[in-house]
């Protein structure tokens, strides 16, 4: 239970692009109801892919998968709660109810007790970072100038930081300890995974392709893990048709150790 509410503290504290708190909670309680990642988004007035994203937001800042989806096209196929998903759905509920119980009686015993939560809030964690990963980190390597940080984000894949020894001790990185891993889109390579890659980028990340959205000039390409995870990339029109990329191939997300930002909550 501790696990779980820990868990639902910490995606709440990450907002949907459009900004509401409250839209992840309802999003799955809706996703949960209908089956249909369209219809949830439908009634809540979001578009589709920003419910989308929301979605893998959710299952890569998990330590379980929380949504499951089965497919059949680009918004058709089935998709629903995991029991680990529902769980937590109904701890975060409970402990709504209590927050606010709880807050109703500062208010009553504080003068200005909204004015100073309010303060306290923006202090919560916002990023630009298009990828977010949730992990643990198994070992932090200290060399001459820098330190190694291997963090594991679940099903199988681990990705390695290299940051300054400050850093390493500013975050009270150690292993055994949770932390964030955020990579800005650009700063992903993409590869097709032919099984012959060499490469010197620290991290490579093989999945398969779910979805390509071209725009004017450059693509996003997301790449599903193994273990549920995504990883999203952005490059240029051009680069997808010249390597004749599509959903269903499999590719290799290749992240240098240096592009990746450590981060952890208070």
């Amino acid at each position: 239970m501790k696990e779980i509410t820990m868990q639902m503290q910490q995606l709440m504290a990450t907002p949907l692009r459009h900004g509401r708190r409250w839209d992840y909670l309802e999003l799955l309680e809706r996703i949960d109801a209908t089956g249909s990642i369209s219809a949830a988004s439908k009634a809540m007035g979001m578009s589709y892919k920003a419910a989308w994203e929301a979605v893998l937001m959710v299952n890569n800042l998990s330590e379980e998968p929380v949504v499951e989806r089965q497919a059949g096209g680009q918004h058709g196929g089935e998709t629903n709660l995991t029991a680990y998903g529902r769980r937590m759905v109904m701890v975060y509920r409970h402990m709504e109810k209590e927050h606010a119980r709880i807050l109703s009686q500062l208010g009553q015993v504080a003068d200005n007790f909204e004015q100073y939560f309010q303060l306290i809030r923006r202090f919560d964690m916002q990023t630009s970072s298009r990828n977010q990963f949730l992990g643990t980190v198994t070992k932090v390597t200290n060399g001459p100038i820098n330190s190694e940080v291997i963090l594991d984000i679940g099903g199988g894949d681990e990705l390695v930081a290299v940051i300054t020894h400050n850093s390493v001790d500013h975050l009270g990185l150690a292993s055994g300890a949770q932390a964030y891993a955020l990579v800005k889109a650009p700063w992903v390579i993409l590869a097709k995974d032919d099984g012959k890659i060499k490469t010197s980028a620290r991290n490579n990340l093989r999945g398969t392709i779910v979805s390509i959205q071209e725009g004017t000039v450059n693509a996003e390409v997301i790449i599903e893990l193994p273990g549920g995870k995504t990883v999203t990339a952005i490059i240029t029109n051009d680069s997808v048709q010249d390597m004749e990329l599509k959903v269903g191939d499999k590719a290799c997300a290749l992240i240098k150790a240096s592009h990746i930002i450590l981060a952890v909550s208070n």
